[in-house]
């Protein structure tokens, strides 16, 4: 299992976790979904107070990871198998993404 906390702007929103390749949860954070002002990181994930979960990484994130040759760079560059998608955001989007959304690794998950 590997987990990330996503961030919008610098403030916490969410946690995705990767239960296997096959499994992904994504949870807003309660302090983040109380907050009014806050909001969704993504028309195609609304705020709630329940989980989203999916057999393929929600589609929102993948849009985040490089494809085709810069894929393939990213892949060798930093030794993660190229159909690793979360691997693959983990290593990308920690910093400088396009959008407002980074992600931070959660140690020892």
């Amino acid at each position: 299992m590997r987990a990330v906390e996503i961030f919008r702007n610098g403030t916490l929103a969410g946690t995705l976790t990767e239960h296997n390749r096959s499994h992904f949860v994504f949870r807003y954070e309660d302090i983040y979904f109380n907050d009014t002002t806050k909001p969704a990181i993504s028309l195609t994930l609304p705020k709630t107070q329940q989980e989203y979960s999916g057999e393929l990484l929600f589609p929102f994130f993948s849009n985040m990871i490089a494809e085709g040759e810069n894929r393939k760079a990213q892949s060798w560059l930093l030794k993660i198998d190229e159909n690793d998608q979360f691997g693959l955001l983990l290593s990308t989007a920690t910093a400088d993404t396009i959008g407002n959304i980074t992600v931070k690794k959660i140690p020892n998950k």
